[in-house]
C-alpha cells in the first residue's frame, strides 16, 4: 500500500474542521495487523493494531499546500511486532471522535521488526513533505 489520506479526513480538511497549525495532531505506529481502509474514520477504527503511545507532532507548518512537522521518536517500542506504518490523526481526547488523516508506510526502513528499542521517524523532506493537498 502506498501513502494515503483517509477520505473522511479529507472531508474534514475541506469542510474546515481540521486546522493543522492549531489542532493537536498525533502520530501513532500501527502493526502489520492493521489493514488500511478508506472507510476508517476515527482512531478507534485502528483497533488493537497500534504500538506504544502516540506522539504529538511539534513544529507543524503548512507551506505551498504541504504539511511538515518535527520528526517524532517512539520510545521503547514493545518487541515482537512489525511496525508497518504511521497513522496521523487529530486528537480530540476520545478515540471514537479523533479523525484519521493519513496512512504513511513509505518510511525508510519500514516495515520494521520491533525489538524494544526506539523508533525514529524521518519524514520526507522533498516537495510533498509528510503529505500535501
Amino acid at each position: 500500500m502506498a501513502n494515503a489520506l483517509y477520505p473522511k479526513g479529507k472531508e474534514k480538511f475541506l469542510s474546515g474542521s481540521i486546522n493543522i497549525p492549531t489542532d493537536t495532531i498525533k502520530a501513532v505506529l500501527v502493526s502489520s495487523a492493521y489493514t488500511y481502509s478508506g472507510s476508517h474514520e476515527f482512531l478507534s477504527d485502528l483497533g488493537s493494531s497500534t504500538l506504544n503511545t502516540a506522539q504529538t507532532l511539534g513544529t507543524k507548518a503548512v507551506t505551498n499546500g504541504a504539511f511538515s512537522a518535527a520528526a517524532p521518536t517512539f520510545s521503547a517500542v514493545t518487541s515482537g511486532a512489525t511496525a508497518q506504518a504511521v497513522v496521523l490523526y487529530k486528537d480530540t481526547g476520545v478515540a471514537g471522535t479523533s479523525p484519521l488523516l493519513a496512512f504513511i508506510d513509505t518510511i525508510t526502513g519500514f516495515p520494521l521488526a520491533t525489538n524494544g528499542g526506539d523508533i525514529a521517524i524521518n519524514w520526507d523532506t522533498g516537495t510533498y513533505k509528510i503529505f500535501s493537498l
